[in-house]
């Protein structure tokens, strides 16, 4: 029987799967994390006060990136080259979705619009992270291998969503309430998109990798539709919507270590 237990677990369990997986998440967090700097670092005077909280968001990514590297190492792997069809990031940025690696590569201070942009689309993709997170340390939270690695992450992605609802809460209180309402539609209907087609990708990679026969791996690519079906008629506002959350100032102050890694 197919299940997302399962899957992973077969993915866990080959080393040329887990390499793979492991290169792809780790590269993703590592784009995060220079992303997350530059905005830092070219943040407009008006909003100079969020700096230090993208800084936190940014070294978090970064940590992120090298506690995937560290397992690769555990297992002595070394990275992998990502496919370009599985670059979650940059098939975002294709779509429009976010702000461009060529505006980040520019001295030029960001507008505060870019900022709402900014947040706004990381309040979609941190959703994102935040599920598939839940999902593993459901799973795996107490894997000898995994398990720390995961939770860790698991909290920071949640701080990280927690800090975007906030922000985007006091923004829109100042004003910006329709540039984030319009923002927040826009980015959660193509990063539905590009998450099928990532996902799509990365099945059928690990296809490959683990010889499925192809009846499973039509199953598993009739799952994905499917979950695209429901998320484009309606699943997608669970990514839009705002409310206050429990963790207030979740992004105040350095960022947490991970010694063990």
């Amino acid at each position: 029987m197919l299940s997302a237990r399962s899957l992973f677990q077969e993915i866990i369990d080959d080393d040329d799967a887990f390499q793979l997986f492991c290169s792809i998440a780790a590269s993703g967090e590592a784009q995060g994390g220079w992303e997350n700097g530059r905005i830092a670092a070219l943040v407009p005077e008006s909003m100079r006060g969020l700096a230090p909280k993208i800084t936190r968001h940014g070294a978090d990514e970064d940590k992120h990136g090298r506690l995937f590297n560290a397992l690769l190492r555990k297992r002595e792997l070394a990275p992998v080259d990502v496919p370009p069809e599985t670059d979650y990031t940059m098939l975002l940025e294709k779509r429009g979705v976010g702000l461009t690696h060529a505006k980040l590569r520019r001295e030029e201070p960001l507008s505060e619009r870019d900022i709402v942009v900014y947040l706004s689309h990381s309040r979609v993709t941190e959703q994102r992270a935040a599920d598939q997170m839940v999902m593993l340390v459901r799973y795996f939270g107490d894997h000898p291998e995994l398990g720390r690695a995961i939770r860790m992450i698991c909290d920071d992605e949640d701080n990280h969503l927690a800090y975007c609802h906030e922000e985007l809460l006091r923004l829109a209180a100042e004003g910006h309430g329709r540039t984030i309402q319009g923002v927040l539609r826009e980015s959660a209907l193509a990063e539905i998109k590009v998450y099928r087609d990532v996902s799509l990708a990365v099945m059928g990679h690990m296809g490959r990798l683990l010889h499925w026969p192809h009846a499973k791996s039509a199953a598993l690519a009739a799952g994905i539709h499917a979950m695209y079906a429901y998320e484009r008629l309606g699943g997608w506002h669970r990514m839009v919507s705002l409310k206050m959350p429990q963790r207030r100032g979740a992004l105040d102050g350095p960022p947490t270590a991970a010694p063990a890694f």
